[in-house]
């Protein structure tokens, strides 16, 4: 493939016009995403809990597999899968430690059992490859009413446990000290974590679901450190990486993960420029207002 085919795989916009009303349903799920994967992500990076996050992801990935080979609905396989997976580790894993040696035998498995169903199973292919990156251009009014549906119970729980989530999330072990029930929040959190992961594997697939759920979050936490404003910051860069993903994804042939995770991946480079230029800024202001020594 030479460079102008490459570009006209990826950047066709002559029929865009056209195309642009018949993926409402697509767009309102991608916001509808980049709003559940902005508010966890937060928690995900104050826990540690990245590599959680794609734990879960394969075991999500198992059970959509499973419910493609016996035809019931992806979304639903998916997101049996996902809350398996997090209570698991939640009931299993508390400690970091143990948390990431389960994880690390989680992953194959659910892996494994994923390429297995999607190799038994005889439809189209694109259906077979849209669980690993991604087909928000095909959702349904059924599918768009049940990820709302999802999201809105994420949400709400999130907003309930917010404040002692955030105090067990800074510092565990003084929040068990003042009777914050620590094991509780957390079985909480994974339980709401497995459902958003099942959530943006939606958008990008089950390899790429990082880039909704950490990236716009890790993003945010290098321009500021008010805990609001890295919420804010968090779910509007998911919202822009989901929603122009998908703006950009309608006008090339290939999946919709590259655009998603390029625009998430562009949006937390430019972040890290501002980091190290303020850097730089506070570095000169102090030198220059640091006295010079006597000779």
């Amino acid at each position: 493939m030479d460079l102008r085919s490459f570009f006209d795989a990826v950047f066709d916009f002559s029929d865009y016009g056209e195309l642009l009303p018949l993926v409402s349903n697509s767009i309102w799920a991608a916001a509808i995403l980049g709003l559940v994967g902005g508010l966890i992500g937060t928690f995900v990076l104050m826990r540690d809990l990245a590599f959680a996050v794609h734990g879960i992801a394969e075991l999500s990935f198992a059970g959509a597999s499973f419910a493609l080979l016996i035809g019931v609905n992806v979304v639903v396989g998916s997101l049996a899968g996902s809350v398996a997976a997090a209570v698991l580790l939640a009931v299993m894993g508390l400690r970091a430690r143990d948390r990431n040696s389960i994880i690390g035998v989680i992953m194959p498995f659910g892996l494994g059992l994923g390429i297995l169903f999607l190799g038994l199973y005889e439809g189209r292919s694109a259906n077979k490859f849209g669980l690993l990156t991604g087909q928000i251009v095909a959702v349904d009014t059924v599918q768009l009413n049940l990820l709302a549906g999802v999201a809105a119970v994420v949400v709400a729980a999130l907003l309930f446990i917010w404040r002692p989530l955030t105090f067990a999330s800074a510092d565990p072990d003084l929040a068990e000290a003042r009777g914050v029930p620590v094991r509780v929040l957390s079985i909480v959190f994974m339980f709401l974590l497995g459902l958003a992961v099942a959530l943006s594997i939606q958008v990008v697939g089950a390899l790429l679901v990082l880039s909704l759920l950490i990236t716009p979050a890790a993003a945010a936490l290098l321009v500021t450190s008010s805990p609001r404003l890295v919420v804010f910051l968090s779910v509007l860069f998911a919202l822009a990486s989901s929603v122009g993903g998908i703006l950009l994804a309608l006008g090339g042939r290939i999946p919709i993960s590259p655009y998603v995770t390029t625009v998430s991946f562009a949006i937390y480079l430019v972040c890290r420029v501002i980091r190290r230029m303020r850097g730089g800024h506070r570095r000169r202001e102090l030198s220059a207002n640091t006295p010079t020594a006597a000779a």
